[in-house]
């Protein structure tokens, strides 16, 4: 009876879901000497966990001051925003000059139609003279 409920008690452990009396009464089943054959792979990791309760650490243990988390993230905040304007600025600039070739390729392209129609006019003019020294020719005025 003993037996079955010592399996019934490992299985529980094995899922985590004993209790602290229900897993001291496992440490000393295993702890025993009269433990079954088939359990016996669970007796060294009980006498383990029972020769390691009196293992104690006696290296000290430096804690990283709040001060200096404190002072690396002020630095760390510093060094974004600096990274930041200077993105901010440059980015300007590139938008400024963006903008300038936009106004550039405007007036260039009002130049050209400018130049387009007072070539047209001078054609015209042109004409115009044609036709006047066409007029005087036949009239001899001049």
């Amino acid at each position: 009876m003993e037996l079955v409920n010592i399996e019934k008690l490992v299985e529980k452990y094995l899922n985590a879901t004993t209790s602290i009396q229900e897993e001291a009464v496992l440490r000393d089943y295993f702890l025993s000497n009269r433990v079954a054959p088939h359990l016996e792979e669970y007796q060294l990791m009980f006498s383990y966990f029972q020769d390691s309760r009196g293992e104690t650490y006696t290296k000290t243990i430096r804690l990283k001051s709040k001060k200096t988390n404190r002072k690396n993230l002020k630095w760390l905040s510093i060094a974004v925003s600096v990274v930041l304007m200077i993105s901010i600025y440059t980015g300007k600039i590139k938008y400024d000059e963006y903008r300038m070739e936009q106004k550039y390729a405007q007036v260039e392209n009002a130049l050209k139609m400018l130049s387009v129609n007072l070539n047209k006019g001078k054609n015209a003019f042109n004409n115009l003279y044609t036709y006047e020294n066409t007029v005087h020719k036949i009239f001899k005025t001049k």
